[in-house]
């Protein structure tokens, strides 16, 4: 089955892959690109992350290390002298 491609943009980067990847034709740069982009998704997906209670627990730890807000900031000041007013 020929594969169309009416989008010019998308003829120009089939173009490009073709020769970044030495393929015969657009059509097998588009696949081999297609390909890549699914096994790397896939790749991804299977990867092992920290359960997400873990990481929770870091993004906690992190706020807790910033400590509590200053209750004397006067945000209006501050932000009247970043925009000089």
């Amino acid at each position: 089955m020929p594969l169309y491609v009416r989008d010019e943009r998308v003829n120009e980067l089939a173009e490009q892959a073709r020769k970044i990847l030495n393929a015969p034709t657009k059509t097998d740069a588009i696949r081999q690109a297609l390909q890549r982009v699914v096994e790397t998704s896939e790749a991804s997906d299977t990867s092992e992350k920290p359960p997400l209670t873990e990481r929770l627990k870091a993004i906690q730890d992190e706020v807790k290390r910033l400590g509590k807000p200053n209750p004397d900031f006067d945000d209006k000041a501050f932000l009247d002298e970043m925009w000089e007013i």
